[in-house]
């Protein structure tokens, strides 16, 4: 007798993919990127830890919780207004580990260098990035360096890991949203993803665009105090913009998400250059700016809070949580009118961090 396979008892060594090379779009923090994640990353390593899909790990050693984060920095061009890849590479690392609630402590720094790149420029970037460790308290104490061959890297990248201590007894992650929070940005957006591509594009405004590259472990340390048990997510908006981590919230949460785009703060000359690219400011990426989920109980004290901080001065309450269609973002335009925001398909804009 033929023994017959049946297919649920099938398993594929490989996740099935429309790509048969990478694409930039799996960098991008969307849809694709999402894909290769979850179906190859996720697939491979699962654990409990991993799976949680935070941009840290939550890890327990002899009754200490501790977040464990790690980022790589191949943004183009290495210096831009308002920053450079060194500070970059401390602040992304630092806000990652903080979004759980963590005190950032320590951070490790490896570097991939193309031969020939100016030893001028490396010091510049080394001594930004002390710079940025002073400003945040982290110490950077341990590291790597690699040097590749010319043409076989592009100038500098950066890897940073870093580890930090959770002090409270809080759930703070993106799968914590509640029906009926409040949602929280500390600031403008899209003003990191304009920086660079400004100056990519040669563009020169009246008012000029700046990255809002930032440790936010300082503001974050001032909500919890303030918040303690009512906040339940935060998540900088990087690659993907806030878009991006909205829809991880609304999936991760079985939620529905409602933003009023009239509250969603943005600089003119962002917005111009936004106009003149064609590009939409949420999907645009950010380095110090996090969206904010808390109860709306707490909502205005949180803010408050938020807005006598230096990093938090121009916060915008911009949308709240229900429980409708799950794993929905939706926003009402200036009109009036509702629009669904999805995850970004393609990649708006490559190389940004």
């Amino acid at each position: 007798m033929t023994n017959v396979i049946k297919p649920e008892n099938m398993s594929c060594p490989l996740p099935i993919s429309n790509y048969d090379t990478v694409q930039l779009s799996h960098g991008s923090g969307g849809k694709m990127m999402n894909d290769l994640i979850s179906k190859l990353f996720l697939w491979a390593f699962d654990n409990p830890l991993l799976n949680k899909k935070d941009d840290q790990a939550i890890i327990e050693m002899n009754g200490q919780k501790m977040a464990f984060s790690t980022d790589s920095f191949v943004v183009d061009p290495l210096f831009f207004p308002g920053g450079d890849i060194g500070e970059l590479a401390v602040n992304g690392t630092v806000n990652d580990v903080s979004m759980s609630g963590a005190r950032p402590l320590f951070l490790s720094a490896g570097f991939i260098i193309e031969e020939g790149f100016s030893m001028k420029e490396l010091q510049r970037v080394v001594e930004s990035m002390r710079d940025a460790a002073r400003q945040a308290g982290v110490m950077i104490v341990t590291g790597d360096t690699k040097v590749v061959n010319k043409g076989k890297g592009d100038k500098l990248f950066i890897n940073t890991a870093g580890i930090g201590i959770i002090e409270h007894d809080f759930s703070i992650g993106s799968s914590n949203l509640q029906a009926d929070d409040v949602l929280i940005i500390n600031g403008t957006i899209a003003d990191h993803g304009m920086a660079i591509m400004s100056q990519r594009e040669g563009l020169a405004f009246e008012a000029p665009i700046k990255s809002d590259t930032a440790a936010l472990n300082g503001l974050i340390e001032k909500i919890i105090k303030s918040g303690g048990q009512d906040v339940h997510a935060m998540r900088d908006a990087t690659r993907g913009g806030v878009a991006a981590i909205l829809n991880e919230f609304a999936e991760d949460s079985a939620i529905t998400i409602r933003l009023k785009e009239g509250l969603i703060p943005i600089n003119d000359p962002v917005k111009g250059a936004c106009e003149i690219m064609g590009l939409d400011p949420l999907y645009v990426a950010n380095e110090g700016k996090m969206v904010v989920s808390v109860a709306r109980k707490s909502a205005e004290k949180v803010f408050e809070v938020m807005k006598a901080d230096p990093l938090g001065k121009e916060s915008a309450i911009i949308g709240d949580v229900v429980l409708d269609k799950p794993g929905m973002v939706t926003m009402q335009t200036r009109i009036g009118a509702w629009r669904i925001v999805d995850m970004l398909v393609g990649e708006q804009l490559p190389r940004i961090c």
